[in-house]
C-alpha cells in the first residue's frame, strides 16, 4: 500500500531544475528523477514549468506542488498497482497532453509506483516489467553517442547525434568497445593538427563536439579511429525552416535531403536515420524509407511515443523503428503501450534517454523489461549516461546467472 508520496526539485545534468519523487510503501522509499529533453517534437506531452526569473524560468515547483497536492491525495491508501496509478493521474488531469497536472510531475510518481510494485513482487524491475506485460527479456544493442551537434552541441554539425552501434556477443563487449572507441576518438581529435584542443570539448550526452559542419567529414572521423556500424539522429525538424531544410548554409527540399542521405549510406557503414525528415512529412518518410530499404528509419519527433501517431505512420508505412522516451507520453504504462504496438507492426524499438538526464537508471530496466533491440543513453562518459550502461551489466549478469 502507498503509504505516503512526495516530490522535490532537484537539477538535471544541464543543471536546469526537474521534478524527483519518492513513493513510501512498507517495503521502504522508491525515489525516481524525471529527464528532460533540449530538442523536442511538438507533439510531445508537456511539462510544467514556473516561468519568471527563478531559474530562467525552468523552475519545476508548480509540478511538484501538483504532485504534493492533487496527486498524492488520490493515490495514498491506494494499493502499489502502477496501470491502476497511471490512470488515475491521466482521468485527473484530463488533457490530451498532460498540461493540467504536467507530465514531469506525472512520470515521476509513475515510475516510482513501477518500482515499488516491483518490489511488492520481490523482483527486479526489468523482470517485473517482462512477466507482468508479457515482453520476452532482451538485453538491447547499445547506440553510443560519440559526437554531438544540432541542439546537443552548439558549434558542430546540424545533425544532431552521431551513435556508434557496435555488434559484438554481448552488452559488456560492446561497451569495452566503445569505452576504448571514445578514448580513441579524443586522441584522434587531439592529434590533428587542423583541429584545435576545444574540438575535444563535449555536449549535453557526453559526445565530442567539433565544431565540423559536414557529416561526411564526422563520418570520415568515425571512420579513422575503427569500423562500426552507425545511427545518425539527424533530428531534421530542428533545422526545417519556411518548407526547406536549412543545412551546410544553403535550402534543400526534401529530395535533396533524401540524396545526400543515399549517398552517406553508400560511402559508409549507416545502420540508420533516426527523424531523417521533419516530424509532420509522414508521405516523406514513406518515400525515403522505399529508397534506403535496408536501414532503420527511425521515428522519434515523428511518432512521440504516442500510439495515435505511430497508427498513422504504420498506415503511411513511413518508419521500421521508433525511440521510446517515457518523458514524451508522460506515464510509463502508456510507453509500454507503444513498446508493445510497435511489436505488433514488427518495428524494432530503441528506449532512449534525455539530454538533460538524471542519474535514474530505469530506462534500462524499461528496455530489457520490454525486449527492445536497442538503447541509447549517450556517450560512454559522464555520470547519467554511465548509470544506465552500469545498470545493463549488473542485469546483464543476473540474467546469464538465471537469478
Amino acid at each position: 500500500m502507498i503509504k505516503d508520496l512526495a516530490a522535490r526539485e532537484i537539477l538535471d545534468s544541464r543543471g536546469n531544475p526537474t521534478v524527483e519523487v519518492s513513493v513510501f510503501t512498507q517495503l521502504g522509499e522508491f525515489v525516481s528523477s524525471v529527464a528532460s529533453g533540449a530538442s523536442t517534437g511538438i507533439h510531445e506531452a508537456k511539462e510544467i514549468r514556473d516561468g519568471g526569473e527563478r531559474y530562467g524560468g525552468k523552475g519545476v515547483l508548480t509540478a511538484v506542488k501538483n504532485v504534493n497536492e492533487k496527486i498524492a491525495p488520490l493515490l495514498i491508501g491506494k494499493e502499489e498497482n502502477p496501470e491502476e496509478a497511471d490512470k488515475i493521474m491521466i482521468d485527473a488531469d484530463g488533457t490530451n497532453d498532460k498540461s493540467n497536472l504536467g507530465a514531469n510531475a506525472m512520470l515521476g510518481v509513475s515510475m516510482s509506483v513501477f518500482k515499488a510494485a516491483a518490489a511488492k513482487e520481490n523482483l527486479p524491475l526489468f523482470r517485473y516489467l517482462s512477466s507482468y506485460f508479457s515482453f520476452k527479456e532482451n538485453i538491447p544493442v547499445p547506440c553510443f553517442n560519440v559526437i554531438n551537434g544540432g541542439a546537443h552541441g552548439a558549434g558542430g554539425t546540424a545533425f544532431q547525434e552521431f551513435m556508434i552501434v557496435p555488434q559484438k556477443e554481448s552488452f559488456s563487449e560492446n561497451l569495452r568497445f566503445a569505452t576504448d572507441f571514445y578514448q580513441h576518438l579524443k586522441n584522434t581529435i587531439l592529434r590533428k593538427e587542423e583541429y584545435p584542443a576545444s574540438f575535444a570539448n563535449v555536449g549535453d550526452e557526453g559526445g565530442f563536439v567539433p565544431e565540423i559542419q559536414s557529416a561526411e567529414e564526422v563520418l570520415s572521423l568515425l571512420l579513422s579511429v575503427d569500423r562500426c556500424p552507425v545511427i545518425i539522429d539527424v533530428a531534421a525538424s530542428e533545422f526545417f525552416k519556411e518548407n526547406a531544410y536549412i543545412y551546410g548554409g544553403i535550402r534543400r527540399s526534401k529530395e535533396e535531403m533524401i540524396s545526400l542521405y543515399r549517398k552517406l549510406s553508400g560511402e559508409f557503414s549507416l545502420l540508420g536515420l533516426e527523424d531523417p525528415l521533419e516530424e509532420n512529412d509522414f508521405s516523406g518518410w514513406h518515400e525515403l524509407k522505399e529508397k534506403m530499404s535496408g536501414l532503420l528509419i527511425i521515428g522519434d519527433d515523428l511518432l512521440t511515443t504516442n500510439i495515435q501517431r505511430m497508427e498513422k505512420a504504420k498506415e503511411n508505412d513511413s518508419c521500421n523503428a521508433m525511440i521510446i522516451k517515457i518523458n514524451q507520453i508522460g506515464t510509463v504504462s502508456e510507453a509500454i503501450r507503444a513498446a508493445k504496438k510497435a511489436k505488433e507492426f514488427g518495428w524494432r524499438t530503441v528506449v532512449s534517454h534525455r539530454s538533460g538526464e538524471t542519474n535514474d537508471d530505469f530506462i534500462a530496466d524499461l528496455a530489457v523489461g520490454t525486449g527492445s533491440e536497442y538503447i541509447k543513453a549517450g556517450a560512454p562518459a559522464r555520470g547519467e549516461r554511465v548509470a544506465k550502461y552500469n545498470r545493463l551489466l549488473k542485469i546483464e549478469k543476473q540474467i546469464n546467472s538465471k537469478t
